[in-house]
């Protein structure tokens, strides 16, 4: 049964550093949510206090009826909890880490085959933790947090040191997860993970939250011009400017990109020529959205 996590005026100081600041939101029961920002923003000090790992200075958190700092058994065995980095017993293969994990918890040893089919470390059940590469740890560390068929799930960057194809894999892993029914909540700095996989999102700074909304209502939300790409050789550049009137026309060896705020019109103009072969259009992303509200600088 999916769980409701409501999160009321956090707070947490690191002497005169406020790396959270006022924090406030609510986790639908069954709703897949993300937390991004850039570093420092206060995402895993805010996570690790949902978490129950810290202890809020000020401001609550409830999961369901319980309070999470106070680590009762009741609601552990409902949480799984990936960290950004674990720790794992040594000398011990990915199947006993597993089986261990899952004893824990009571759990029987046939779902330590149902994992490892699920993050796909078949091949490597009976290698020892210290011989994986950082991806096949990211997903073993998954593993180990789903262990136990939690209601509710926190993953903290989770496909962090993965390979794109890997990327692919584990969402469908989560969307699996949530699909039936669990609570997730996740941090990333992808994008496009969090435009794809989750609900709703809050983008935080500072240690607040800047926007909370769906990916696609935040996009929305932005007045950004639309990027429309055509193949070398589809249209004569001046024919483009004519079409493009005040709006930009950048040409390079890809072909010609008209940046506009009427796209329907351009599309239109650009149909009547016949000019739609190889044409590409591309709006506001979620990526846009992020870095209108954090800036481009960069974050050590």
């Amino acid at each position: 049964m999916a769980l409701e996590i409501r999160v009321d005026g956090l707070v947490m100081t690191y002497g005169d550093l406020r790396a959270v600041d006022g924090v406030s939101f609510t986790v639908a029961p069954g709703e897949f949510f993300g937390l991004l920002g850039p570093n420092g923003a206060g995402k895993t000090t805010t996570l690790e206090m949902i978490e129950g790992l810290r202890r809020p200075q000020a401001g609550t958190v409830r999961i369901g009826d319980h309070e999470p700092w106070r680590r009762e058994s009741g609601l552990q065995r409902r949480m799984g909890v990936q960290l950004q980095a674990s720790s794992f017993f040594e000398r011990l293969t990915v199947r006993e880490q597993l089986d261990t994990f899952g004893a824990l918890y009571g759990v029987a040893a046939g779902r330590t085959d149902a994992m490892l089919e699920q993050v796909g470390l078949v091949d490597k059940a009976g290698v020892r933790t210290e011989d994986l590469s950082g991806g096949q740890l990211q997903r073993l560390s998954i593993a180990c947090a789903l262990i136990h068929d939690p209601d509710v799930v926190f993953l903290d960057e989770p496909t962090a040191a993965l390979d794109p194809q890997a990327r692919r894999n584990l969402w469908d892993v989560l969307r699996t997860i949530n699909d039936s029914g669990r609570t997730v909540v996740l941090t990333t700095h992808h994008m496009d993970e969090a435009e794809v996989l989750c609900d709703r999102v809050a983008i935080m700074d500072a240690g607040r939250v800047l926007e909370l909304d769906t990916p696609a209502a935040l996009v929305r939300g932005l007045d950004a011009p639309v990027r429309i790409s055509l193949a070398p050789g589809t249209l004569s550049a001046a024919d483009a400017r004519s079409i493009a009137g005040d709006d930009p026309v950048d040409e390079d060896a890809g072909g010609l990109t008209i940046t506009t705020r009427r796209p329907a019109e351009v599309l239109s103009a650009l149909a009547d020529r016949d000019a739609l072969s190889g044409l590409s259009v591309k709006g506001a992303s979620l990526e846009d959205v992020f870095l209108e509200l954090t800036g481009r600088e960069y974050r050590a």
